[in-house]
């Protein structure tokens, strides 16, 4: 029996996340399901690929040497996705929480209207790439720093910052928030693929602890239930209203920066074009971006 592209991304997807709850997060499945596809690979190399202990997940000496080989097969795979999805003039946007927020259907709207026969498809992958270094994507959606080398980036637009509090919370009652608000509060973040890390407060304003979660709906669910406050950008609050979940601006707190990723070695075509469009719509100021700092996108 060979091995299979999808044990390969199990596997790198597991060394990424440094958890099989991560990476599970990362694939759209479940841990066990990853436990499974992990333990075929090790049958068919006939050799353990990862070390496990209660603490943590490492390579072993040999699934340090598959683990490069996997990512020079993966890449290859995804120049091969990459070269039919453009034979059909489809242009695939990956994602890892919320797109482009409130923009996403104008833009989509638009391309329909200026490109017909091409489809823009929105692609959702919880990974720091949003899915562009695995492959399933094009071009991504951004609002971390990029490291990679190989990929070039272009400034979208910027986006404010949004509080998620659950809605019977006090700070619910508030039409705004400040960053101190969050002082002695339980922040929920996700440090694969979310934006809000502890570096944004200074002691004495700083949340008391810290809940990790894995991706938009385990940070939702936290935070529904009163487990936790979390800071996203307005993106979020735009495209995942939820019930018990209250979305507040931010008022002091730095915006985000919104870039596009692709590989610098392969340009999509229509890259310019498609920049251009979504950085015109982050230009529009519509009411509610200048001038109602109140508002509360998730109500409309």
């Amino acid at each position: 029996m060979d091995f299979e592209v999808r044990q390969l991304r199990a596997l790198l997807a597991v060394v990424d996340a440094g958890t099989f709850t991560g990476a599970a997060d990362v694939l759209g499945t479940s841990q066990a399901s990853v436990s499974r596809t992990i333990a075929a690979l090790e049958r068919v190399l006939g050799a353990r690929v990862l070390q496990r202990t209660t603490r943590e997940v490492s390579l072993t000496p040999v699934g340090a040497r598959v683990a490069g080989h996997a990512r020079r097969v993966l890449e290859e795979v995804a120049a091969i996705r990459r070269a039919g999805d453009r034979a059909r003039g489809n242009l695939r946007v990956g994602y890892a929480w919320s797109a482009l927020g409130r923009h996403t259907t104008a833009v989509q709207r638009r391309w329909s209207q200026d490109h017909p026969g091409s489809a823009l498809v929105f692609v959702h992958a919880n990974s720091p790439t949003a899915g562009l270094t695995e492959g399933a994507v094009d071009v991504s959606v951004l609002r971390r720093p990029v490291g990679d080398a190989r990929l070039r980036t272009a400034l979208l637009g910027v986006e404010r910052r949004y509080a998620a509090v659950a809605a019977d919370d006090p700070l619910a009652r508030r039409r705004s928030l400040s960053l101190n608000d969050f002082a002695g509060r339980t922040i929920a973040v996700d440090p694969l693929t979310g934006t809000t890390t502890e570096e944004l407060w200074s002691p004495p304003a700083a949340p008391a602890a810290v809940r990790t979660v894995h991706g938009i709906e385990d940070w939702l669910t936290v935070i529904a239930a009163g487990q936790a406050v979390g800071i996203s950008a307005e993106a979020t609050a735009a495209q995942h209203p939820r019930s018990g979940v209250a979305y507040r601006l931010v008022r002091d707190a730095p915006p985000l920066p919104v870039w596009l990723a692709w590989w610098a070695d392969s340009p999509p075509p229509n890259l310019d074009t498609f920049v251009h469009l979504v950085c015109e719509q982050y230009a529009r100021r519509t009411p509610q971006a200048s001038g109602d700092t109140h508002a509360d996108p998730a109500r409309g």
